[in-house]
């Protein structure tokens, strides 16, 4: 096992088309990093750089504290697992597993003991004489993953292993992932778009865009308190509700003004706003619930309401997510699956309630968080 260290690495291509963006990132022994980000962000070029398959344009990259910039993906002792399997068509599952090992001259009977070994942590004990063919996607993204487990490496490398399959399989295989780095403790670095991925695998989540690193943290960090209007959007599901507002000072109250609606923060880290900021309001889905419909109705300090008429209601099993129209803008909320939600009608008008600690409020011109983070 290793730390990996990236200082100021980045990678252009034709000396003018950047890539990556200079960045620094340190990944400890041991932890789980799952970089995630839309596609073209860079992350799957992160991890070639990582494993030796794309040069490096500049910056360090050290792996066991070793500068690894010059060389070869065999002398770097990672192994990496591809979206698309990678398993010789015409080998056994048994020969793709030892495929590495007798390239190193392991003897025949070590080649036995961890080969079993290692299908046995994996399920693999009775395929080990089928050929790839005769195998579900699963269990051939099981191999591919054993094949490169055997060779004990310092860093594991997983290229968007996942995305090949069905959601019920995906599912398997990402709780196979979590008690496998759960049993063998390895540095792992872990490329995907699907947050779901990423909120279930990672110890820490690098979300990128652009070819930069916009931030880091565990998952409930990037959940609870995202740093700008892209990781609030890009994380979580159903998406973050937003909506353009205006900060006014009215006798040393702060107020938001948003869709035609007033609502007075009573929250100390909502005092240092300026009158007439210009902000985007972020409330996710499942923060939001039914209230009283009376609109005379007196919330109590801290809690917000509005009206919104219901565009769609798609039940979810426990829970019904509910589309809203609120004026010109279009909102969601993810509500029990009571008998009253269920019933909802396309048209009618519901009462929704908020409370300020979920409010996330974001300078509407750099898309940084202001006033500090929801609870």
């Amino acid at each position: 096992m290793a730390n990996i260290a990236c200082r100021q690495l980045h990678k252009t291509y034709d000396q003018k088309t950047a890539v990556l963006q200079p960045f620094d990132l340190e990944i400890a022994d041991g932890e789980f990093i799952v970089l995630l980000g839309p596609s073209g962000c860079g992350k799957s070029t992160l991890l070639r750089m990582i494993a030796g398959l794309e040069d490096i344009s500049g910056g360090e990259l050290h792996i066991g504290g070793a500068i690894v910039n010059d060389l070869p993906p065999r002398a770097r002792n990672v192994a990496m697992v591809f979206q698309n399997y990678a398993l010789y068509p015409h080998m056994t599952v048994y020969d793709n597993i030892a495929f590495g090992l007798r390239r190193l001259k392991v003897p025949n009977d070590e080649i036995e003991r961890r080969v079993r070994e290692v299908a046995a942590i994996l399920s693999l004990d009775s395929l080990l004489e089928r050929k790839p063919r005769a195998m579900s996607g699963g269990q051939q993204q099981r191999t591919a993953i054993a094949r490169a487990m055997i060779k004990t490496p310092q860093v594991f490398l997983f290229d968007e292993p996942l995305s090949n399959l069905d959601a019920k399989l995906r599912a398997q295989l990402r709780a196979d992932i979590k008690r496998l780095h759960r049993r063998l403790r390895t540095t792992t670095l872990y490329v995907t778009h699907d947050q779901l991925e990423a909120m279930t695998l990672a110890d820490r989540v690098v979300l990128m865009k652009g070819g930069h690193i916009e931030q880091i943290g565990t998952p409930a960090e990037l959940y609870n308190h995202p740093r700008t209007l892209f990781a609030a959007g890009f994380i979580g599901t159903p998406a973050m509700n937003f909506i353009d507002g205006v900060v006014e000072k009215d006798g040393g109250q702060t107020v938001l003004v948003c869709a035609g609606y007033r609502w007075p923060l009573t929250s100390p880290r909502f005092a240092a706003l300026q009158a007439g900021a210009r902000v985007v309001f972020g409330l996710r889905p499942n923060h939001l619930r039914a209230a009283q419909a009376q609109a005379q109705t007196q919330q109590p300090s801290g809690t917000h309401g509005l009206a919104c008429v219901i565009d769609l209601v798609e039940l979810l099993g426990a829970e019904a997510l509910i589309s809203f129209q609120c004026g010109a803008l279009s909102l969601s909320a993810l509500l029990p699956a009571n008998a009253a939600n269920s019933a909802a009608q396309v048209g009618q008008t519901l009462a929704l309630a908020f409370d300020e600690e979920h409010m996330h409020l974001f300078d509407a011109d750099s898309g940084l968080a202001v006033a500090g983070s929801a609870h």
